[in-house]
């Protein structure tokens, strides 16, 4: 067990738990680029995935769905009832938010899609990593009711404080349009888009977009035209 003890306590420790040897190799490639990061161990299925957690107790476990022997919703509720610190971002193939829902009822704090870009996957371990609950845009509008929590947003009265610009960008980034893309919808420079989305959020009360996703979702702005 001494061998696991993290030996520099700014670097994330990473778990990677896929059945998919060619899956973990490839992550292991994209995280080893990353100075703040480190994968400290690998998983074949849920079983092992748990133990491991027990043994390694990394901060993040990156964590396949569909696994044999236990799947990555068994396994991260008993993760994270033995172990509440370690965080866990799913990572799977399926777009259906009955995967998501699942997952994130089990207590992870993200989910990411295997086909999203290198990027966003790192982007998400960084979120996690500062208590943030990540979603992939590919399935945030979709599964927008998951965020719905029973306690209310701060910014979910403060929608009549933006102008209209701002409105207009802030729906945009809830349902997944980059800062180029709602610039050219709108017609604004992307500098100004920006400007405005920053804004927004900051009038807004967020500071990550899974807290704009919920207010949106409460609003009811993914059933609109």
């Amino acid at each position: 067990m001494s061998d696991n003890i993290p030996t520099n306590p700014t670097v994330l420790r990473i778990l990677l738990a896929d059945d998919h040897s060619f899956i973990r190799e490839g992550l292991k490639g994209l995280i080893g680029k990353q100075s703040d990061m480190e994968v400290v161990g690998e998983a074949n299925d849920g079983q092992e995935a748990v133990s491991k957690a027990a043994e390694y107790l990394p901060d993040i476990v990156v964590m396949d769905v569909t696994m044999p022997r236990m799947s990555g919703m068994q396994a991260t509720k008993q993760i994270k009832k033995a172990h509440p610190r370690i965080k866990v971002l799913g990572l799977s193939m399926h777009e259906d938010s009955s995967y998501l829902r699942g997952l994130l009822e089990a207590g992870a704090s993200g989910y990411v899609l295997k086909r999203s870009a290198p990027q966003e996957l790192i982007q998400a371990l960084r979120s996690v990593a500062e208590g943030n609950t990540y979603l992939d845009p590919a399935v945030a509008a979709r599964a927008a009711t998951v965020f719905i929590s029973k306690t209310p947003l701060r910014g979910e009265v403060a929608g009549a404080a933006l102008s209209e610009r701002e409105n207009a960008v802030i729906r945009l980034v809830a349902l997944g349009y980059t800062n180029r893309e709602i610039a050219e919808r709108i017609d604004l420079s992307v500098k100004t888009a920006e400007t405005y989305r920053a804004r927004a959020m900051e009038k807004l009360g967020f500071s990550t977009r899974a807290d704009l996703v919920r207010h949106a979702a409460v609003l009811g702005w993914f059933g609109e035209n």
